[in-house]
């Protein structure tokens, strides 16, 4: 059973490890009341100060590993129980006092540690100027417990270098947020593209099959020889599709204006629509030359399967390509909506081209253009 996408686990067991490090390295301060505590004289003051300190030693080291866990998963830390563990530190702190004396002020860094990387920035505040503030009014107030200024030090220290470690934990989780949305986008717009190809493939290719066969339907009792070309000319069309297809899948495929300009004479011829194309093709850069492809191979499709046109006009410059025909025109959805214009839109932003979808002249057929910026140097190839 896998996680669920959005909990994020460390990247190896390598970093598992220096999460845990990172938290037991500095139990190294904690020397100070564990070796107080191993010189008692008296053996249950002894053993009550040895317990205490590893017990919280290994509080603290867990408590640390849970609220990283916290960030890495992105869940907020629970502020009620963040209040209850850090109440446990400081339990664990006074319960040795009877084996580690006023040792014991050592854990107070521990504790305001734990509060700076736990809590909200003011709770933390508040613990950390208590802790910082208890060596000085203890000293004072307990016989044979000196100030302890080192420890004052030590906890406004650590409170520092645990608020840098937090951010850079803060900062950690939202860059590996946003890698894995940049890799879910990737993946998205991959598969959008993949899918946007096969559509304009498979939509302009089945269309010229459809229309093929059903002339060859037609002309099998009236003229059976120009049916087998048109049953020719369908199953070349079919291995052409398939082509394209695993082209598309292995993304070696390329569309170029001259191979659609044929495809298109012979795919208005097919349907009955008499056609007006460039006998030549102005020289393009490649990028303009496949863009120009594609809008035929769109224009033409949309000629053959929708506008019922009786003539259809191609014009191409070293600027622009037109595809104009005589038929019924957009109707039903607002012109430009369909999934192959939605697609060539896409393309010519690349381009910085613009796609123009309209009635034709004098208010009766469909008109698609797609122009590219004159200003372009390399529109042309020398």
């Amino acid at each position: 059973m896998t996680s669920p996408p959005d909990r994020v686990r460390p990247a190896n067991r390598h970093w598992r490890f220096t999460g845990w490090l990172l938290a037991a390295v500095w139990l190294f301060f904690l020397n100070i009341p564990f070796v107080t505590a191993l010189h008692q004289p008296e053996l249950w003051r002894r053993l009550l100060g040895l317990a205490s300190v590893v017990a919280f030693g290994v509080a603290y080291v867990l408590i640390f590993e849970w609220g990283r866990a916290c960030r890495q998963q992105h869940r907020p830390v629970p502020p009620g129980r963040a209040r209850l563990l850090i109440a446990l530190l400081l339990a664990l702190g006074l319960v040795g006092i009877p084996g580690t004396g006023g040792d014991w002020l050592a854990t107070l860094v521990f504790v305001a540690a734990a509060a700076v990387f736990l809590l909200p920035p003011v709770e933390s505040l508040v613990v950390v100027a208590l802790a910082a503030a208890t060596p000085p009014v203890t000293s004072r107030l307990v016989p044979g417990w000196e100030s302890e200024s080192t420890v004052v030090f030590a906890v406004l220290l650590a409170s520092f270098a645990m608020f840098g470690v937090s951010r850079l934990a803060q900062r950690n989780a939202e860059l590996q947020a946003a890698q894995r949305e940049i890799h879910r986008l990737a993946v998205a717009e991959e598969r959008a593209r993949t899918a946007r190809d096969l559509h304009d493939i498979l939509g302009h290719s089945l269309t010229v099959v459809a229309v093929k066969a059903e002339l060859a339907g037609r002309l099998l009792e009236l003229d059976p020889a120009r049916a087998a070309t048109e049953i020719a000319d369908v199953e070349r069309l079919a291995r052409e599709a398939l082509a394209d297809v695993r082209g598309t899948v292995g993304a070696y495929r390329g569309v170029d204006l001259a191979s659609e300009l044929a495809g298109a004479r012979s795919a208005l011829a097919a349907a009955g629509v008499a056609a007006e194309l460039p006998e030549e093709v102005p020289p393009l850069s490649a990028d303009r030359d496949e863009l120009f492809g594609w809008a035929v191979r769109e224009g033409v499709t949309n000629v053959v399967r929708h506008s019922g046109a009786r003539r259809c006009v191609i014009r191409v410059d070293p600027t622009a390509v037109e595809v104009r025909d005589d038929g019924r025109g957009p109707a039903g959805e607002p012109a430009g909506s369909g999934h192959g214009l939605v697609g060539l839109r896409e393309r010519a932003a690349r381009l910085d081209a613009t796609v123009t979808v309209a009635r034709s002249t004098g208010g009766r057929g469909f008109l698609l253009r797609v122009s590219v910026p004159a200003a372009d140097p390399d529109g042309v190839r020398g």
